[in-house]
């Protein structure tokens, strides 16, 4: 069966098809990079590199781009508010997002573009406008003719007409029409700025995407995602920008995750609401921030809240309990057990279920509710007297096949120090020597340290409180 996504240019779900059977060319437009992210830079980043996971798990060989912003007005005034030059505030802010992004598990792309490194591209793509008819040049600036793209608007699905209605043209400007765009903008006084046909300055925030994509990705791509911020203007001005250049089609599926909100209000800089996400994993292990994120459908708003991280991180827990369960009775099994091919189609039925959810637009949440059933059912199976090893290594290879499409990892990671080891080693002692009291003090040093033990048939197990 075909993978369906959500296309925001036809507003329907439509099969997913490649221009070139077997690859997928993929463009997620990043952050600028002037600040560490935040929530919502990371919700694009984590969802759209699951998506990227799974259409590898599919099959498809993913060539994944996505870029940096390292110079506009944002990063050239916080340079100019600490003191630094543009291009090390963008290097610092780079170097701070792939930490942050890693330690949410994604990947990086197979190229990371950067305005900065791209100018003569742009500066080509702009003067290859002017020559077309569709831009021009005014006192220094390029701006983009927005009438002269007969289609514009048909990503946000409005007339040009109805987009005039409050389009302005704001003091400084000299645009021929209200509704045209920077393409190139003249640089004020020291301001960092590049050399140009048209004069020193630095390229309008729109036509960086353009040029990158089609750098690395060729004229026409398979998908091109970001959050349903960048839909109007920024990727409306895009499909303008490239589709006027070669007279083909941009791209081909446009994917849009949904907003969040911070305790039921929409976020925003302005409201001072906003979560930087190098903060919440000082605070908080990072898989539980993704799988918050994965746990409702990607087109569909969410909601952040301390309350609700801790919830996603008591259900997240209970997946990687039922996971080490699996592992500490991998080595106390048989395989002489009588219904194991039972077991194993149930198992395998699981994974189906999953793999036609996240097939029906990469629907996560509902993916996630598998992941809880092939939990309970790897519990059930626990409970069993007798248990097979070939059973129960196929409930840990589903959890970790199924987590690893996620981006996640279903046990815990975390290891013993030699003093830790050091004294779980005593106290197994202890309780050989029947010393019950140095037992019982080892376990409340552990406890103190958050460690908990439990005393099993099978040994002595540990987890971090």
């Amino acid at each position: 069966m075909p993978i369906k996504l959500y296309n925001t240019l036809t507003r329907k779900k439509e099969d997913f098809i490649p221009l070139e059977e077997g690859k997928v060319k993929m463009y997620v437009c990043g952050p600028t990079v002037y600040n560490y992210i935040h929530i919502g830079n990371a919700r694009p980043a984590i969802v759209f590199d699951t998506v990227r996971r799974y259409l590898e798990f599919r099959g498809f060989d993913v060539r994944f781009v996505s870029n940096f912003t390292d110079v506009d007005d944002k990063l050239i005034r916080a340079a100019n508010e600490l003191g630094e030059d543009v291009p090390a505030l963008a290097d610092r802010f780079i170097n701070a997002y792939f930490e942050d992004v890693s330690a949410l598990g994604c990947k990086r792309a197979d190229v990371h573009p950067r305005v900065t490194e791209t100018m003569d591209l742009i500066i080509e793509f702009i003067s290859a406008l002017i020559e077309k008819g569709y831009a021009y040049e005014s006192g220094g600036d390029v701006y983009y003719r927005t009438r002269e793209f007969k289609e514009y608007g048909k990503l946000s699905h409005q007339s040009i007409d109805e987009l005039k209605v409050g389009a302005r043209i704001q003091v400084g400007e000299k645009k021929e029409n209200a509704l045209d765009f920077a393409l190139w903008k003249t640089a004020k006084e020291g301001e960092i700025a590049w050399d140009s046909p048209w004069g020193k300055g630095r390229p309008g925030w729109h036509i960086e995407c353009s040029a990158m994509a089609r750098e690395y990705l060729g004229d026409t791509i398979d998908i091109h995602a970001g959050g349903q911020d960048l839909a109007f203007p920024h990727h409306e001005n895009e499909i303008a920008q490239s589709e006027a250049l070669t007279g083909k089609t941009f791209a081909r599926y446009w994917m849009h995750n949904g907003y969040i909100n911070i305790n039921n209000e929409k976020m925003s800089k302005s409201l001072g609401n906003f979560v930087l996400v190098h903060d919440i994993i000082k605070k908080h292990d990072p898989q539980v921030l993704r799988f918050f994120m994965l746990s409702v459908h990607y087109r569909n708003p969410i909601n952040y809240s301390e309350e609700l991280l801790a919830n996603t991180k008591a259900s997240f827990e209970r997946l990687q309990t039922s996971y080490e369960n699996l592992k500490h009775r991998i080595g106390a099994s048989t395989n002489l057990t009588d219904n194991n091919e039972a077991w194993l189609e149930k198992i395998e039925k699981l994974h189906d279920q999953f793999v036609a959810e996240m097939d029906d637009d990469f629907n996560t949440a509902n993916a996630i509710s598998v992941l809880f059933e092939l939990s309970k059912l790897a519990n059930l199976y626990l409970l069993e007297k007798n248990t097979a090893e070939e059973v129960i290594q196929a409930f840990m290879n589903q959890f970790e096949v199924l987590f690893q499409i996620l981006g996640l990892t279903p046990g815990s990671e975390d290891l013993l120090d030699e003093e830790i080891e050091a004294l779980i080693e005593q106290r197994n002692q202890a309780r050989k020597d029947r010393d019950f009291k140095l037992s019982d003090e080892i376990r409340d040093k552990l406890k103190e340290m958050n460690i908990i033990l439990e005393d099993t048939a099978q040994g002595t197990r540990w987890k971090r409180g």
